[in-house]
């Protein structure tokens, strides 16, 4: 396994992200002030329409996948805090675009990595309790799900294929870590997830630097219909190139994978790095123009926004 040393999991690239003592200097640098909230409507997922799929924005790194062999929710944050308390830790100014209660039977959850705001445990038991699904999450965070409760798990390593997936599932490389405590960094995979839905293909990146993953996913797939593409916590650079893109990056990652479109996530819902909280949209934008790519190619996803794929 190039990215496992028999203890932990690395990056074949060796990128990695800055040690807990860097940590200190981030926070003595200035922060863009956030907004304490921001008003989302309330929507209902929308109806299942025959053979297609329909993709909806629920906030962060969560969205709504409704397809006629299931539904699938990718890394459920419901959460009013990214942390492992309830007092402190990144407070969520966006609330959730569909409520909970209005969620329909989800069959299927995909765990890219066990980050705060990527796996949420509040959210995971909820979701255990209502439906009991299938969780595919990376190598080593099985353990994790089942101290909570959460037993139908099914771990991938990269490019591994889900044998118990409702719908066909890949797991795909990212380049970023894994981390709960200051004593378990790298003791899990971390990944993004390509779904198959006849001939349409969903790309889903978890969280991701940069790098060369994005052109070998690109190259083993003859089209991604519909990427969803990180876009906000990237900044110092010095602290975050490595396991966040900046908007500029990300573009280039959607035009590494060929995507036929892109849906920017991940911002403007927890204030995790330096940025305001309009500043990634802008240089999405920005960054899109300068690459040459169309304002339907890649924009920010819509909270509560849906999109059909047919």
């Amino acid at each position: 396994m190039r990215h496992f040393d028999g203890e932990r999991f690395f990056n074949p690239t060796r990128a990695n992200a800055q040690p807990v003592t860097a940590v200190p200097r981030l926070l003595t640098q200035r922060w863009t002030p956030w907004p304490k909230r921001v008003p989302v409507e309330l929507r209902q997922p929308p109806a299942l329409d025959g053979d297609a799929a329909t993709v909806t924005f629920i906030g962060h790194a969560t969205f709504l996948i409704q397809t006629r062999l299931g539904n699938i929710l990718t890394d459920p944050m419901y959460s009013a805090r990214a942390s492992p308390v309830r007092f402190a830790g990144p407070q969520r100014v966006r609330r959730p675009a569909i409520a909970f209660a209005d969620l329909p039977t989800i069959s299927l959850v995909l765990l890219s990595h066990n980050h705060y705001d990527h796996c949420d445990v509040r959210t995971l038991r909820a979701i255990e309790r209502r439906w009991h699904p299938l969780v595919v999450t990376p190598l080593g965070n099985g353990r994790l799900l089942k101290s909570i409760g959460v037993h139908d798990v099914e771990e991938l390593d990269w490019w591994q294929d889900s044998l118990r997936s409702p719908v066909p599932l890949i797991l795909t490389p990212a380049q970023h870590f894994s981390a709960r405590t200051p004593f378990d960094r790298n003791r899990a995979l971390w990944g993004g997830f390509l779904i198959a839905l006849g001939r349409r293909r969903i790309f889903f990146a978890g969280d991701s630097g940069y790098a060369p993953h994005f052109k070998d996913i690109g190259a083993r797939f003859e089209r991604v219909s519909l990427a969803l593409l990180p876009i906000g916590a990237y900044e110092p650079r010095w602290f975050m190139k490595d396991v966040h893109m900046n908007p500029d990056e990300a573009v280039r990652a959607h035009l590494d994978l060929h995507a036929e479109r892109s849906l920017g996530m991940h911002f403007g819902t927890f204030q995790l790095t330096l940025e305001g909280i309009g500043d990634p949209v802008t240089a999405l934008e920005e960054a899109r123009h300068a690459h040459g790519v169309e304002p339907d190619g890649f924009s920010p996803a819509e909270f509560g926004g849906s999109l059909r794929l047919d």
